[in-house]
């Protein structure tokens, strides 16, 4: 009998196989916990362990949903072994988040720089805050981590190794809500760390603006068009805010505000920012 697996998983990115002379499309799945984990269990370390499955030759309906798949979205699946390796033979759409990288990123936010600094200054080398909308309501928790010599800390955490399901599970036990998150992993191209910004909410303004500023749309994993943002897309934090608040409306109550004053967020981050050391 064919060996399975059922669970709940996010996809966590959609890669060629690195170790393939003929490389075919994989998923790098998540399997997301029924309940919180705690850091301190002998078993943590390996709870967030990715599972790799075939992403090509499914056909039908099946098919269909697992073309349309994105990285960040979170299923119901089963998988099916054979020689260890998985296909999916089940799948059903759980939440409709979504997980964006790019690499070498130029003009990078102002708020994150100001963040890395204070880290460093206090002698980590990884951090958090919380971002914030123009009207001061928290919109997303802005993680730092650092990314020295000898270490890739974004391949690591793209490929799943260095696990952000923590991070994004912190949020959603504060939240309690529905609104599907947006994660950002970007990596700077002219700083010594890497961002990963879990977005509240991903039809928000905050969400928006990263996209347009970096050039994400709503493929699997864009980079910065560099031409592009040194002609539109440049990062100016004044011109930023006040983009997001001529968008702002009664609907859209968490717009993108990078440029909060960096004392009172961080005084307000030791009561609010979600700290990674809770989590790794």
């Amino acid at each position: 009998m064919q060996p399975t697996t059922t669970g709940r998983f996010r996809v966590h990115d959609r890669r060629r196989r690195p170790d393939l002379e003929d490389p075919a499309d994989e998923f790098v799945l998540v399997e997301v916990p029924k309940a919180p984990i705690d850091p301190t269990d002998p078993d943590a370390e390996d709870a967030f362990d990715p599972l790799y499955a075939s992403a090509e030759g499914y056909e039908g309906d099946l098919g269909t949903r697992i073309d349309a798949l994105d990285p960040g979205t979170v299923v119901d699946a089963t998988l099916a072994w054979t020689d260890g390796s998985a296909r999916l033979t089940e799948l059903s759409i759980v939440r409709e988040d979504r997980f964006r990288f790019a690499d070498d990123v130029e003009g990078i936010f102002e708020a994150a720089v100001e963040a890395w600094n204070e880290i460093r200054a206090s002698g980590e080398a990884f951090g958090s805050v919380t971002t914030r909308s123009n009207d001061g309501d928290p919109n997303g928790a802005l993680y730092l981590f650092a990314d020295g010599p000898g270490g890739d800390t974004f391949t690591e955490l793209r490929a799943g190794r260095l696990p952000i399901e923590p991070l994004v599970a912190r949020v959603n036990e504060r939240l309690d809500d529905d609104r599907p998150r947006e994660v950002f992993v970007l990596r700077p191209a002219d700083h010594p760390f890497v961002i990963v910004h879990v977005v509240f909410d991903r039809n928000g303004v905050l969400a928006r603006t990263i996209r347009d500023t970096y050039d994400l749309g709503a493929g699997l994993a864009a980079g910065l068009d560099v031409e592009d943002a040194d002609d539109t897309n440049t990062v100016d934090a004044t011109h930023r805010e006040d983009d997001a608040s001529h968008e702002d409306d009664a609907s859209h109550e968490d717009d993108a505000s990078h440029e909060d004053d960096a004392n009172h967020r961080r005084d307000e981050s030791d009561e609010e920012a979600f700290d990674l050391r809770d989590r790794l």
